[in-house]
Order: structure tokens, then C-alpha cells, then sequence
């Protein structure tokens, strides 16, 4: 902090990295990046607090040169009066270190080392339907609290609202992923009026039940594996590298999709069912395993699973690319990107992530529909469906339905946002 910069002679920052910072560790790299940078403030911050306020032993709100002398005295480091008098004239006119109220309010504010660490991590409450972004990691200290929780029972919230409210365009893609082609070039507002002409206002909310449903089940399932699976790579840190984070969200997302993936066949089924089709969820699984077997529920496995590696990297290394980048252009003054910035980083690599994964979901989709639309319980394979859409419709035939899907996303992030925050605060959670 600049405070300190200005207002501690180089005497005493040299005596206390020298009590703080072991001396085979200050000898080989003098270069810190930001994780090790975290580490280090997480084992220290308690011991150069008390060094720091040691130096105001009177909080008279200034340091005279002799409780410099004995500060530094208590750091290993002898100087004589005349030295410390040296010392604080060539910083200030009258001899002494001023700590200003604002200085000190900056300290007090910056004590609490997780917040300011908290800040920095990647936040995934902004729910866009898919859920397939790298889990939250939380603190020691916030899983000791059962703050943990709290966010997680936030989280699930603001998605269940913000998934009811953005449900018609939910939908509205389904339908364009599964009916669209160049015969049928469904666009948004014929497809809502479709749907409207067909089952009335109500219909446009179809497949929302189970979609809001299966949040518990996936989040819960992401973050217990995420936690085991950081163990088995054998990370003890509570802030892991890129790398690290990429792998250990990728399988525990591969393990949460596998064991409530049924749940999204019956979620496009319900979508796409007609007036009348199905009396709710249990008649239309009933009626899947009755007609097409056990498999049915697994049709589209393969691309859903594969979908998560795109998303998941390159919503993570955009997103880290983003901030990093934003930091070193407008960032000199501050290391905080403030919440807007990180919302907007975090928007841009979720939608990158999903552009790269889209094909791979429009396939999948079709998979789960095959039989509904086709009466044929065998279906096709993942590849072969593949060459049949690039050789009907091209490539933009990957992409049918993109349109109310990235419509969706800045409601989507708005009401997750608003909501969260506001079921936080009724939960007591505290600032992340």
C-alpha cells in the first residue's frame, strides 16, 4: 500500500522481510506472481499487522523518533536517535510520520486478507441456464461458518428465478435447435407465436419445472466433487492455478452432468411435448422407459460431456485474460477491478464458452428429441448427425438458436445478480 511505501524508513521494511520472509525463498526469486502473492499474505498478515501498529505505540497519530527507535529496536534493528531523527525529517518537514484518519480507516478496512482474496475469485451465481462453469471455491474459514452453504442456497435461488423468467426463450431455442432448417427458418417471433398458437401464453413455460428442479441436485454434486477432486490432485491451496481449476471443474462437472443427466432429456422432451402429450414430469419418464427402454435417458451423453471441456477452458482463460488485462491498463491506482468490470469479464467468457460448446449442445438436443420427432427409438450416432447437419444446412446449421440464447444471457446475469444479492443479505452472508 502506498501508506506504508511512504510512511516506513527502508530500515524497517528491510527488518521485517527479514523476520517475515524466509531467506532461501528471498535469495532465489524476487518476482512474485498474484497466487504466491496470496499465499504469502495469508501465513504473514497477522505479523506484519503487529509490526505495523507497533510503530504508533501512543496512537497519538504521528511516530516521534523514539518509538521509531524502539520499534525498530524490537525488529533486531539498533539506530540511534540522531538516525531516527535523520530518518523522519527527510520524510516530513516537522519530524515525524503522521497517520492520517483516512490512512488508518484504509488498514482497518484492508485487514480481513480472505475478503480482499475473495474479490479476485471467479463467481458463478450468474446463471445463463447452462450450467456448466468451473465451481466457487470457498475459504477454510467460510466452510467452518457454514457461510459455504449460504452462498450456494443463493445461488440456486437467483437461478431458479432468473431461469422462470427467462423460459420462453428457453424454450424458443430448443425449438429452433430441434424444428429449425432451410425449409423451416423459424425465427424468434414466429417461434413464440408457434408456441403461443399452439398450447396458449402457459406453454411458453414448458420444461421450466425441471429445469429449476435439477439445480439443487447439480450444484450440490459439482461442488462436493470439486472439493474431493482438488484433494486427489493433492492441492492443499485454497486458491488453485488456472490449470488446476480447469481440470478439477471440467471432471466434477462431468460427474454432476452424468448422475442428473437424465434429467435433461426429460427437460427438452417437456420443452418440445404437445397439448396434452404428458400429464407432468413422472408421466413423461414413465413413458420414455416404457417406449424406448433405460438407454433413452443417456441419448446426447456423449456431446453434453465433451461440450464441458471448450466451455470450461476458454471461459477460464478469457476470463483471467480479461481482468489481467483490464489491471494493467486502468489498474495502476487500484487492484480492485470493481464488481461491474469482473461481471463484464465474467459475461464475455461465458459467452465465448458458449459459442465454442454450441454445436456440441445443438447435437445433443437433437439426440434427446430423435425419437419424439422421428418416432425412430434408435436414433443416429453423434457423428453421423454431425455430417447430416453440415451437409443439409452448412455450418450455420451448428449454430440454429443461437439468437434467444444469447438474448437470454443479460437478463439472465441481471436477475442473478439482483436476487443473489438480495437472498445473501436476508441469509446474512457476508461481502464476498
Amino acid at each position: 500500500h502506498n501508506f506504508w511505501v511512504r510512511n516506513c524508513t527502508f530500515t524497517a521494511l528491510c527488518a521485517a522481510s527479514r523476520k517475515t520472509i524466509p531467506a532461501e525463498e528471498s535469495s532465489v526469486d524476487v518476482q512474485l506472481d498474484f497466487e504466491e502473492f496470496v499465499h504469502y499474505l495469508q501465513d504473514y498478515d497477522k505479523d506484519l499487522t503487529l509490526e505495523v501498529k507497533s510503530f504508533d505505540k501512543t496512537n497519538a497519530g504521528y511516530i516521534d523518533p523514539k518509538e521509531l527507535v524502539q520499534s525498530l529496536r524490537d525488529l533486531g534493528v539498533h539506530i540511534s536517535l540522531q538516525q531516527a531523527e535523520n530518518a523522519l525529517k527527510s520524510m516530513e518537514k516537522n519530524g515525524m510520520i503522521t497517520i492520517s484518519s483516512n490512512c488508518v480507516a484504509k488498514v482497518e478496512k484492508t485487514a480481513n486478507l480472505p475478503e480482499i482474496i475473495l474479490y479476485w475469485k471467479h463467481s458463478t451465481i450468474f446463471d445463463v441456464g447452462d450450467n456448466l462453469l468451473v465451481p466457487d471455491e470457498f475459504t477454510l474459514e467460510e466452510k467452518q461458518t457454514g457461510m459455504w452453504w449460504r452462498h450456494l442456497v443463493a445461488g440456486g435461488g437467483a437461478g431458479a428465478v432468473s431461469r422462470t423468467c427467462t423460459a420462453p426463450l428457453d424454450r424458443l431455442k430448443v425449438m429452433m435447435q430441434v424444428y429449425g432448417s432451410r425449409t423451416n427458418n423459424m425465427c424468434i417471433m414466429s417461434g413464440l407465436t408457434q408456441m403461443i398458437r399452439e398450447g396458449g401464453p402457459r406453454s411458453l413455460w414448458r420444461g421450466n419445472g425441471i429445469n429449476i428442479l435439477k439445480i439443487a441436485p447439480e450444484t450440490a454434486l459439482k461442488f462436493m466433487a470439486y472439493e474431493q477432486i482438488k484433494r486427489l490432485i493433492g492441492s492443499d491451496k485454497e486458491t488453485l492455478s488456472i490449470l488446476e481449476r480447469f481440470v478439477a471443474g471440467s471432471m466434477a462437472g462431468v460427474i454432476a452432468q452424468s448422475t442428473i443427466y437424465p434429467m435433461e432429456v426429460l427437460k427438452t422432451r417437456l420443452a418440445l411435448r404437445k397439448t396434452g402429450q404428458y400429464s407432468g414430469i413422472s408421466d413423461c419418464a414413465k413413458q420414455i422407459l416404457r417406449r424406448e427402454g433405460l438407454t433413452a435417458f443417456y441419448k446426447g451423453y456423449v456431446p453434453n460431456i465433451l461440450g464441458i471441456i471448450p466451455y470450461a477452458g476458454i471461459d477460464l482463460a478469457i476470463y483471467e485474460t480479461l481482468k489481467n488485462r483490464y489491471l494493467q491498463q486502468y489498474g495502476s491506482s487500484s487492484s480492485d477491478p470493481g464488481v461491474l468490470v469482473l461481471l463484464a469479464c465474467g459475461t464475455v467468457s461465458s459467452t465465448c464458452g458458449q459459442l465454442a460448446s454450441y454445436p456440441l449442445a445443438l447435437v445433443r438436443t437433437r439426440m434427446q428429441a430423435q425419437a419424439a420427432c422421428d418416432g425412430d427409438s434408435r436414433g443416429v450416432s453423434m457423428s453421423t448427425l454431425f455430417r447430416q447437419i453440415l451437409q443439409s444446412e452448412g455450418p450455420a446449421g451448428l449454430y440454429r438458436g443461437l439468437a434467444p440464447n444469447f438474448l437470454k444471457v443479460i437478463p439472465a446475469v441481471s436477475i442473478s445478480y439482483v436476487v443473489y444479492e438480495h437472498i445473501k443479505t436476508q441469509l446474512g452472508v457476508t461481502s464476498r
